[in-house]
């Protein structure tokens, strides 16, 4: 039997999520990593297996905590509303102050060579997931009347998700919630009536 953890696991968590959000996945590097979480790298395997292990746990925590807006914002009453709360609070929230700018699903791999491969095809697989569940959301809104009838929710879902994904780009880059928020009232426009 092993000596107990001398580490709160879900703060080490919440530490490599940080870094892992300001640096990507390749990016940061384990004395990085294991820095920031107060252990030493033997504590790091020992508990997340390795780099890989650790970001997907980073991963599934960010999204526990990070992702529920999207399902809240989902369940308006209607969809127009829904996807209007959804554009809204993605501004709101990739520039919130209290962590890294940009949604870490976006930011964590726009880089990376071959050896990361595995975690790039992770991200968007996650990425994909959110799209999948904003076109049922349309999908439903279109058989209640909702959306007319030559509304296309897997053409609208993937338009949602490319201005997300765009406005994260965007705040890592700089930009403020005010002016995400006026992307999002642009993309407001094309709403089909």
């Amino acid at each position: 039997m092993g000596r107990p953890r001398a580490f709160d696991v879900d703060e080490a968590l919440d530490k490599a999520l940080t870094v892992f959000w300001r640096k990507g996945y390749e990016g940061a590097s384990l004395s990085e990593l294991t820095s920031a979480m107060g252990i030493n790298p033997p504590s790091l395997y020992a508990a997340f297996g390795n780099k890989e292990g650790l970001f997907r746990r980073a991963l599934d925590r960010y999204e526990a905590q990070q992702g529920c807006y999207i399902e809240e914002a989902l369940a308006a009453p209607t969809a127009r509303e829904a996807v209007e709360r959804l554009l809204c609070q993605s501004a709101s929230r990739q520039c919130d102050e209290g962590h890294p700018h940009g949604c870490l699903l976006v930011t964590a791999g726009l880089s990376g060579g071959e050896e990361s491969s595995a975690i790039r095809e992770e991200l968007a697989e996650r990425r994909k997931a959110g799209e999948i569940d904003i076109r049922k959301r349309l999908e439903r809104a279109k058989k209640e009347g909702d959306l007319p009838k030559q509304a296309n929710p897997a053409a609208l879902a993937r338009y949602i998700s490319t201005v997300m994904r765009g406005m994260s780009v965007q705040a890592a880059s700089g930009a403020t919630a005010k002016e995400l928020k006026q992307v999002a009232e642009m993309a407001m426009k094309v709403w089909p009536e």
